[in-house]
C-alpha cells in the first residue's frame, strides 16, 4: 500500500515529500486504514478528498486517484477507452471502463496536482555524479599510471557494470527501495528480485549472505584491475569461469523452486559468464598464475570483506533502530494517550478574560495559548514551534501569546519587552509578528531590539494586563514557563509542541461529537 500512495505521490509531482508521507503514515495508529493515508496528507498540507461518487461521475474526476476495487486500494490512471490499474498484487494492467464500474464501489481518494515545478532530475543527475565521481577519479588515475588493451578494458567494463548491479542487489535486501530497479525488478508477474533476494532469511546472521556475494566479487575485481590490469584481468577470467556451477545453481533456483525471476541476479550471472566466455576464447587462459596475478585480487578481497561486514552491520542496526522509533511514533500518537497525559488546568476561571497576542483564525477547533517569559530560553523554541503550527495550519489553530513576568521585579531588564509587545500589539496591530519574531524567532539583542521597537510610553492598561496575567500564572502555580495549553488543558511534557499537528483531526473530530451530544 505504501509503494502504490508513494507512486500516487509522485504522479501528481509531490515526489520530494515521499520519504516524510512513509514516516507519517508507518507511525500512524490507524495504519494501514485508509484514515491515515488522508490524515497523513492533512499533516503535510496537500489539498485531498476521500468521498463516494456515483459510477456515472467518472467521467468528471481527476486524471488519476485512489480507489477500492474488488476491496483493495488500488491505483488509477485515467486514458482515452481504458483504465491503467496498479495494485499491490498487480503492476499496470489495463481494463475496460466497463469491466471496472462493475467492481468499483465508488470509493476514491483524489488529492490537488502540486503545481510547483520540482527538481528531482536534477537531484538525481547530482546524486548519481556525486557517488560515481570517485569511481571515475580512480579509473583516471589508473588509466595515467598503467597500459591497458581490449581485454582488461572488458574487464574493467564488466566489473564496474557488475559493481553497479550489486549496489542494487545489496540495496534490495537492506530494504532500500528505488524507484528505477523496482520498475526494472517487476517487469512482468513473472519476475521479482525481492522474493529471489529475501528468499533464505536464515542467513541473516552470517558473516557474508549469498547477495553479499556479487558486491565483494565485482569490487575485488575493480580494485585489482586498477593495481595490475591485465595480470587481474586474467585471474578474475579464471575465478569467473569457477563460478559457473554457482550461476547454474542460481538459475535452477530462479526457475524451479523460487518460480521467480531476479532480473538484477541474472544481470550479474550473464556479466560473470560474459567474463569467462571472454577468457577461455582469448589466447590468455593457458598462462600460468603467479603470485603477482593473485595478489592484488586477494589483497582487495581481505581489505573489503571486513569494511563491508562493519558497514552492512551499522546499516542495519539503524534499521532496526528507525523501525523501533515508528513502532513507537505509533504508540505516542494515539490521540487517548494524549488524553491520558493531558491534565485541566488547576484554575482555569479568569483565563478568558487575559488578553495576550493573538494568531490565526479564533473559530479554529484547536485553540493553542503558550505562556513565556522574554527572559526564557526554551519559550524561543515553543515561540517558533507554535507559530509555525499556525502558519501550516492557519484555519485550524488559534494561538494566544501571553506573559508571566513580574511587574513589580524593577530589576528585570527583560520586562521592558513584554510591555513593549503588548503595546505595539494594540497601537499597530500590524507589526506584532515582525516585532516578537525579532525577539523570539531571529533572537536580536536586547539593545538592537530595545532601539528597533521603541515605544513613546506604556498605559496603565497594559500595566494592568501584565499583573493580571502573572497573578492568574501565581494562582495556578505555573512558577515556570514555557506552559502550553490546549484547548482548556496542559499539553503534556512528554510530547513536543510541534507534535500537536498529529491530532488536529482527533480534536476535530471530538467537537463534533460533543456538539452533536449537546
Amino acid at each position: 500500500m505504501l509503494k502504490l500512495v508513494q507512486k500516487f505521490l509522485q504522479i501528481n509531482r509531490y515526489s520530494e515529500i515521499k520519504n516524510e508521507f512513509k514516516d507519517l503514515f508507518l507511525s500512524h495508529p490507524n495504519y494501514p486504514s485508509l484514515f491515515a493515508i488522508t490524515d497523513s496528507f492533512d499533516l503535510l498540507s496537500i489539498e485531498n478528498a476521500a468521498v463516494r461518487v456515483s459510477k456515472e461521475q467518472i467521467v468528471d474526476l481527476p486524471s488519476n486517484f485512489l480507489a477500492y476495487f474488488k476491496e483493495e486500494l488500488i491505483l488509477v490512471e485515467k486514458a482515452k477507452n481504458f483504465v491503467l490499474i496498479n495494485s499491490q498484487k498487480k503492476r499496470n494492467y489495463k481494463m475496460a471502463y466497463e469491466k471496472f464500474l462493475l467492481d468499483w464501489n465508488g470509493v476514491i481518494v483524489a488529492i490537488e496536482p502540486n503545481n510547483i515545478v520540482e527538481r528531482e532530475n536534477l537531484k538525481l543527475e547530482y546524486n548519481w555524479l556525486k557517488y560515481f565521481f570517485p569511481l571515475l577519479l580512480l579509473t583516471g588515475l589508473s588509466f595515467f599510471y598503467n597500459t591497458y588493451n581490449w581485454f582488461s578494458l572488458i574487464f574493467l567494463a564488466t566489473s564496474i557494470l557488475g559493481l553497479v548491479v550489486s549496489v542494487f542487489i545489496v540495496q534490495e535486501k537492506l530494504g532500500f527501495k528505488n524507484s528505477i530497479i523496482s520498475k526494472i525488478c517487476n517487469l512482468s508477474s513473472n519476475s521479482s528480485c525481492d522474493s529471489v533476494i529475501n528468499a533464505n532469511e536464515g542467513s541473516e546472521n552470517k558473516w557474508i549472505n549469498f547477495s553479499d556475494l556479487p558486491l565483494l566479487f565485482f569490487s575485488a575485481s575493480y580494485i585489482a584491475i586498477l593495481i595490475q590490469p591485465l595480470n587481474s584481468a586474467i585471474f578474475i577470467g579464471f575465478l569467473s569461469l569457477l563460478a559457473i556451477p554457482v550461476i547454474v545453481s542460481s538459475i535452477w533456483i530462479q526457475k524451479f523452486e523460487i518460480q521467480k525471476w531476479c532480473v538484477m541476479c541474472l544481470i550479474v550471472s550473464f556479466l560473470i559468464f560474459s567474463q569467462s566466455i571472454v577468457w577461455f576464447s582469448s589466447d590468455l587462459f593457458t598462462l600460468s598464475f603467479s603470485f603477482e596475478n593473485v595478489f592484488p585480487f586477494f589483497f582487495s578481497l581481505l581489505l573489503l570483506v571486513p569494511i563491508w561486514y562493519v558497514i552492512k552491520s551499522t546499516v542495519k542496526n539503524i534499521l532496526d533502530n528507525e523501525n523501533s522509533l515508528k513502532e513507537l511514533k505509533k504508540f505516542k500518537r494515539n490521540y487517548s494517550l494524549l488524553n491520558f497525559l493531558a491534565k485541566k488546568v488547576p484554575n482555569p476561571k479568569g483565563f478568558e478574560d487575559l488578553r495576550g497576542l493573538n494568531f490565526g483564525n479564533r473559530n479554529a477547533v484547536v485553540k493553542l495559548s503558550i505562556i513565556i517569559s522574554p527572559s526564557c530560553g526554551h519559550c524561543h523554541k515553543t515561540f517558533q514551534e507554535a507559530f509555525d503550527l499556525v502558519l501550516r495550519f492557519p484555519d485550524k489553530i488559534f494561538l494566544n501569546v501571553l506573559f508571566n513576568i513580574n511587574p513589580e521585579n524593577t530589576d528585570n531588564q527583560y520586562k521592558v519587552i513584554v510591555e513593549r509587545l503588548l503595546s505595539i500589539n494594540r497601537s499597530t496591530p500590524g507589526k506584532t509578528v515582525e516585532a516578537i519574531s525579532d525577539w523570539h524567532i531571529k533572537k536580536m539583542s536586547l539593545k538592537k531590539w530595545m532601539k528597533k521597537w521603541h515605544v513613546d510610553s506604556v498605559s496603565m492598561m497594559i500595566t494592568q494586563e501584565i499583573n493580571k496575567q502573572y497573578e492568574w500564572c501565581s494562582k495556578n502555580n505555573f512558577n515556570y514557563t514555557p506552559v502550553k495549553i490546549v484547548n482548556d488543558k496542559l499539553f503534556p511534557n512528554e510530547y513536543e509542541l510541534s507534535e500537536l499537528k498529529y491530532f488536529l483531526n482527533d480534536f476535530v473530530e471530538e467537537v463534533e461529537v460533543l456538539e452533536k451530544i449537546a
